[in-house]
């Protein structure tokens, strides 16, 4: 075996080594890594679409450190074990809300999601002289602002472009388009207004021969307040007229109805990120009352709370209180 050779096997050694020691420090990192167990807490119904997601649940772990969690609005948890748990040791998780009957899980940990069922407290059942109140005919009102066009007015201009017709141009600029006769550039000017805007703006040679000149340019500046119109005329004089819709934009608030999916004890909507003064209509046992929907969402026949869409809308579920049902 040659000098390069041995150079070689060496060097291959040493990679093979180096490789080796490296698979094994990310194992060990790895298994050093705390463990986060994630899941989501629902209602335990046999019907699917009554099994709501449950926020505000409290997860603690039996482990060392106590590890503690609480799930949102969409019932989604991540309990973070510390690092001596390891995956496949046992572990009992517990599940604690006013609401719901407590809850220990006896499961291992794992990779794997944790879907928790947690069963309602029962509620008192209604007697003769406190019968359940009925909720009837739920609808969502809310607003969402939109830019508006308030038509106020329009504007009218003619003006004339002045110049001697059969006059050569001599490469004397400017020109007509085939740079045979000796032409005029003209503009004109429209001002709609402080806080106005130009629509719908058009303009036309109305006198004089309309067939021997040329709009070069009609464009609003770019608030849209002012109309400038370009003409190129190589004949005699001619006589441009121009128009256009005087517009304010408006910020308005356009009023929307939307109606929530109803089952069992619970309802859901959706609105919009924009959704503003939100508010819930009801009829308690036939008489029609408005609920407004404050951040803090409070009612006084449900209880509620809101989370965000990935699409950034938002949704809200609410759950009756005792001594109401829905009609």
């Amino acid at each position: 075996m040659t000098r390069t050779h041995k150079i070689e096997a060496a060097v291959s050694v040493v990679t093979a080594l180096l490789l080796t020691v490296g698979i094994l420090a990310i194992v060990r990192w790895q298994k050093q890594r705390p463990i986060s167990l994630h899941g989501a807490v629902i209602i335990q119904n046999t019907d699917p679409r009554k099994q709501l997601p449950i926020g505000g649940v409290s997860i603690t772990a039996d482990d060392p450190s106590h590890a503690e969690a609480k799930s949102d609005s969409s019932g989604f948890f991540v309990l973070s074990l510390p690092k001596p748990v390891r995956r496949g040791r046992p572990i009992v998780l517990h599940f604690r809300h006013p609401q719901y009957r407590p809850l220990d899980l006896h499961d291992y940990v794992g990779n794997q999601l944790y879907i928790v069922h947690m069963v309602p407290m029962e509620t008192p059942h209604a007697t003769s002289e406190q019968p359940l109140v009925k909720i009837g005919n739920v609808r969502i009102r809310y607003a969402v602002k939109a830019m508006t066009d308030v038509n106020v007015g329009s504007a009218v201009k003619t003006f004339e472009v002045t110049n001697h017709g059969d006059t050569p141009c001599k490469n004397e600029h400017p020109c007509s388009p085939d740079g045979r006769w000796k032409a005029t550039l003209a503009s004109a000017t429209l001002d709609a207004g402080a806080g106005n805007q130009f629509r719908n703006a058009r303009a036309s040679c109305i006198a004089g021969p309309c067939p021997f000149t040329r709009i070069e340019s009609d464009r609003p500046s770019q608030n849209g307040q002012i109309l400038t119109l370009s003409v190129r005329n190589w004949s005699d004089t001619a006589t441009f007229l121009m128009e256009a819709e005087v517009v304010r934009p408006m910020v308005t608030q356009m009023e929307h109805w939307s109606y929530p999916a109803i089952f069992g004890d619970g309802l859901s909507f959706t609105l919009p990120a924009s959704a503003e003064s939100v508010s819930m209509e009801a009829d308690l046992d036939g008489q029609t009352i408005v609920f407004p929907l404050g951040p803090a969402l409070l009612l006084s026949w449900a209880t509620c709370d809101d989370g965000t869409n990935p699409d950034q809308g938002r949704i809200f579920r609410c759950t009756l209180r005792p001594g109401y049902r829905f009609q």
